[in-house]
């Protein structure tokens, strides 16, 4: 019988695989074409793999929290033009009596949370590595998936069940004992490897677990796939780039008193808000037209100059984490194009509504930690980009203005600007001239500019 296949899809230039995080269907619904199936995570982007095709969801090839390849079939469609055969009912089938070879396996890697499934279907097999095998029923593994338990915690429960199944009494008693017998994590040192063999790098570590844990109360949280993501990019980035900054503060009181003066005129004829996000990033934008080997990537000992100027806007998002979304040709847009962009790439980070192809490509990245209050901060370059600004908070303070009568004391709006730059390519020469032109172009804002 003739049979559809869902596919995981191309989602993105550079993406080899995705994470399953998220099934929107169980077997025997019935669907039509174009209707989301199953959500899956990237490093870059959260997505939506739509059916093919009319039909009835025969059989889920993989569960929540799969590593999948681009290509590779996430689960069997029957489609409507087919005498299908029956889906067999799930509800009543005991859990002795499913046959093994058709019992769905889960294998995760120590120490990562376990693998979430539709809560509704028959026990399941998670292979434990290193022990015997747990049968999981529904209700234990609610109760796993909202306590975080990891499948390293796991490992260390005892299953009283038949068999040796870790029961709900199993897995109360030992989230009792938690703090005093979860199980700690030795230091183990790592070899270091390629980042193009290994995009998951760590540090090796002569912290010993008890110093990592101390003596006192204390919880163990697993970091989520973003986060995971972030702080291993991160690493890489400080890995690969001799970071230096510089620093330079600008006076934008014409600034200021110009958005001031046009902020409501700007709303009403374009319907968007104009932010200082924005007049940085287009600041930013015309500074690399004139300094254009800061908009550069490195292969080895070869310099790519990238003739686009795409910003990334590093947002910070509700969960916490951090996702840097694109305005490409920055240099291209007018105000209200660029100020438009921004404004709808940052909302739409936001709720989670980025296309991967939305958060790639950048050249280079600004972040506006003065929304925080922040004065400065030393940021870690975006790779493969080799540059970074961090615009601080404007603050009114006094300082010397000079007149042609001479020196005078004023109360002026003041922001500092870091540039971090990869010192392999960018001497301080470059990096900081480059910085100064970004602040003159603030600072020499016309406040009889038009809108």
């Amino acid at each position: 019988m003739e049979k559809t296949e869902i596919i995981l899809p191309a989602i993105g230039e550079g993406i080899i695989e995705a994470e399953i995080t998220r099934w929107l269907v169980r077997e025997g619904d019935r669907v039509k074409a174009d209707d989301p199936v199953v959500e899956v995570a990237t490093d870059k982007v959260d997505s939506e793999v739509p059916a093919p095709a009319d039909g009835i969801i025969q059989k889920i090839l993989l569960g929540e929290g799969d590593v999948v390849k681009i290509g590779q079939v996430l689960a069997i469609i029957m489609t409507e033009t087919m005498e299908s055969e029956p889906v067999p009912e799930k509800k009543n089938i005991p859990a002795e009596k499913i046959n093994e070879s058709e019992e769905k396996k889960i294998v995760p890697e120590r120490g990562d949370p376990v693998s979430r499934a539709s809560f509704d279907t028959p026990p399941i097999t998670i292979e434990l590595k290193g022990t015997s095998i747990a049968f999981l029923t529904p209700v234990v593994r609610e109760l796993i998936r909202r306590e975080n338990i990891t499948v390293s915690e796991l490992s260390a429960v005892r299953g009283t069940g038949l068999g040796g199944r870790i029961t709900k009494k199993d897995i109360t008693e030992y989230l009792k004992h938690r703090q005093k017998t979860a199980q700690r994590i030795p230091s183990v040192s790592v070899p270091r490897t390629s980042p193009e063999k290994d995009l998951h790098l760590h540090t090796e570590s002569m912290i010993s677990g008890d110093a990592l844990y101390g003596d006192g109360d204390h919880e163990v949280m697993e970091m989520d796939r973003m986060r995971r993501l972030i702080a291993d990019h991160m690493v890489y980035s400080k890995k690969i780039s001799p970071h230096v900054t510089s620093f330079v503060e600008v006076d934008v009181t014409n600034l200021v008193i110009w958005r001031e003066s046009i902020k409501e005129t700007f709303l009403k004829k374009y319907n968007q808000k104009i932010t200082y996000t924005s007049l940085i990033i287009e600041a930013s934008a015309r500074a690399l037209k004139d300094f254009p080997m800061v908009n550069i990537s490195l292969d080895g000992y070869k310099i790519i100059r990238k003739r686009n100027i795409n910003i990334g806007m590093a947002t910070a998002l509700p969960s916490g984490n951090l996702v840097v979304p694109v305005i490409r040709d920055a240099d291209k847009k007018n105000l209200p194009g660029l100020v438009t962009s921004v404004n709808d790439l940052v909302d739409r980070a936001r709720k989670n509504e980025l296309k991967p192809a939305e958060i790639q490509g950048s050249t280079f990245t600004v972040t506006n930690i003065g929304q925080f209050g922040n004065i400065t901060g030393t940021p870690i370059i975006n790779q493969p980009e080799v540059a970074i600004l961090a615009a601080g908070v404007i603050q009114k303070k006094p300082a010397v203005i000079e007149t042609p009568r001479g020196d005078t004391i004023g109360i002026r709006h003041l922001m500092i600007l870091a540039l971090a730059y990869d010192h392999r390519v960018v001497d301080g020469a470059l990096g900081g001239m480059f910085l100064k032109r970004i602040g003159d172009y603030l600072e020499k804002t016309d406040i009889k500019r038009s809108i």
